[in-house]
């Protein structure tokens, strides 16, 4: 069953043989003998097909129901998957059995064809299981920190030893070329919040004999999303190579759970999924991984509906996370649909509503609380929501006191490079900040 769900569906063999499986199904029930029936059944169903496929996007679109506009590439692989799904239907009636058999067969590799296909423009589910949002474990092995005299590695760097730690290190020749990913558990020991697995990166620095203590990124993606590292990962390797291995640990913390979306905070509906990462995540954190206990090297990291969460937390507790990175974030969680937000999550308090919100948190907090608080907010150049939303909340943030920085990804929209494009801006500027690379 792993296998299927660790099944990539971004790139590689698979998505192209489902798609020349999915094509030759449906040049098969396309072309069938002479028959004013057959090719009415056909033209009837392809049409319907196609119809329901408009309809769906363009509803979807009026009405907001995913939260965004939909892609007009995305129409173009709906029209495709469903036209198919018609025609196939339509086999069923003036033909013999074992057409109508391949017809029933082919339905779902339509659908599945279809969704490969819209995930690819979204690229964001690299396997089966981020599409269907399930956690696979994979887990993996956290190094000690206990220093080994016979390394051949630099000793141990701290902060406040002189120098950063870009100039301190020295990579042994024989350190890994790629960071380690994979999953680990923490207990909701506090909260009792029902998360999945977490994603853990290690990059090359922390998996050498006496590893120096390293950043820590608690990474929240969106929703629905999975805590998977495979994207983040993918970036921050980009940085280690150029920088001998150094980079921070990154902690991918599922916000969201199983049940809903808790739009960041604790309720009895959805659980208590503020606690879990402000207490639970952070205290295992702490336990668990090499990491510097100085705020200054922490940073709070989301995407989409994990942006949200980001500033809110980040808002929160200023003395946690000296650092914040939203990726095209929510203006706030719960902002896609406060209406029910509101009622679910705060069963109808709209005073608690008001006060969970990112700015409100920053304007009633005491003045100077945020001096030296870095964030960095990023969009999509082309994405008409979220960039907006992205301007005004790092303007009210600058208007605080934070460091703020900016930056608009471009081409982007609010998904695929949005992401990648939103991490590689936040490394860029925490890179220096943290002593990874020169100023």
């Amino acid at each position: 069953m792993n296998a299927i769900l660790n099944t990539a569906v971004l790139d590689g063999p698979v998505p192209v043989a489902l798609y020349v499986i999915a094509l030759a199904l449906a040049v098969y029930l396309l072309v069938r003998k002479p028959g004013r029936g057959r090719l009415v059944a056909s033209a009837i169903g392809i049409l319907v097909g196609t119809l329901a496929a408009i309809l769906i996007f363009v509803v979807s679109n009026v009405t907001n129901a995913f939260g965004e506009q939909l892609q007009i590439e995305l129409l173009w692989w709906a029209i495709a998957a469903f036209g198919a799904v018609g025609l196939a239907l339509a086999n069923l009636w003036h033909s013999r059995w074992w057409r109508k058999a391949i017809a029933v067969l082919a339905v779902p590799v339509f659908i599945a064809a279809g969704a490969v296909g819209i995930n690819a423009v979204y690229g964001l589910n690299a396997t089966v299981a981020d599409m269907m949002g399930i956690s696979v474990k994979h887990p993996i092995a956290i190094p000690t920190s206990h220093p080994n005299p016979t390394s051949s590695a630099a000793p141990a760097w701290t902060p406040g030893s002189g120098s950063s730690l870009y100039e301190a290190w020295r990579a042994p020749a024989d350190i890994p070329k790629l960071g380690r990913q994979g999953t680990v558990t923490i207990p909701a020991t506090e909260s009792g919040f029902r998360a999945r697995p977490a994603g853990l990166y290690l990059p090359p620095a922390a998996l050498v004999p006496d590893a120096p203590e390293l950043p820590l990124v608690i990474l929240m993606m969106g929703y629905p999303g999975n805590p998977s590292p495979d994207r983040v990962s993918a970036v921050v390797n980009q940085y280690q190579q150029k920088h001998e291995g150094l980079a921070p640990i990154v902690l991918v913390a599922d916000q969201v759970g199983t049940q809903g979306d808790p739009t960041c905070a604790d309720s009895k509906m959805y659980g208590n999924a503020e606690t879990y990462i402000t207490k639970d995540v952070v205290t295992w954190a702490k336990a668990h991984l090499h990491i510097i206990p100085d705020p200054k090297y922490w940073a709070i990291m989301g995407y989409s509906n994990g942006g949200g969460c980001a500033i809110k937390y980040g808002a929160l507790m200023p003395t946690t996370f000296g650092n914040i990175v939203d990726i095209s974030g929510e203006p706030f969680p719960g902002s896609v649909h406060p209406n029910l937000a509101l009622q679910r999550i705060f069963e109808g308090n709209r005073a608690a509503f008001e006060a969970s919100k990112p700015m409100n948190i920053m304007r009633k907090a005491p003045k100077g609380v945020y001096d030296g608080i870095n964030a960095v907010f990023t969009y999509g150049a082309e994405d008409p929501k979220y960039g907006p939303d992205q301007k005004m909340i790092s303007a009210f943030a600058r208007s605080v006191g934070m460091n703020v920085t900016l930056t608009a990804i471009p081409g982007a929209v609010h998904v695929g490079p949005a992401f990648t494009g939103g991490v590689a801006a936040g490394l860029d500027v925490l890179y220096p900040l943290w002593g990874l690379s020169a100023p």
